[in-house]
């Protein structure tokens, strides 16, 4: 039971310290967040950045809203920085798993997951 307490304890301080679990971020040997060139992602990916260049219209009410980065698994930035778009998914009923997120120095991140890991969208 002690063991039990003292794992509970030890778990607690690792969350409200902030770190996150190891396999939730892409990072590189350096601390980077891991990169792909943008003729690497999904065609919907693509076509998602195109809207994005264009300013609309996207097919998502959601699209453009600011996108907190909780998890901090992006780069800290002030609040309102960072905008969030679907990728649509296939076959999906809803906006999927899938999004783009856009920051102010006009940078771009993909998700594959939900937030849960970013890569950083190579422009050409």
């Amino acid at each position: 039971m002690k063991f039990i307490k003292h794992l509970i304890l030890v778990l607690l301080a690792l969350l409200l310290s902030g770190l996150q679990p190891l396999a939730a971020r892409e990072t590189l040997a350096d601390g980077s967040i891991a990169r792909i060139h943008q003729s690497e992602l999904p065609p919907e990916a693509r076509d998602t950045l195109r809207l994005i260049e264009r300013g609309g219209p996207f097919p998502y009410r959601k699209d453009g809203v600011v996108f907190q980065n909780r998890e901090r698994r992006l780069p800290a930035q002030a609040r309102a920085y960072y905008r969030e778009y679907t990728v649509p998914t296939p076959g999906s009923r809803d906006r999927g798993a899938r999004r783009i997120v856009t920051g102010e120095a006009r940078e771009y991140y993909y998700s594959a997951d939900h937030y849960r890991s970013f890569k950083r969208i190579m422009q050409p």
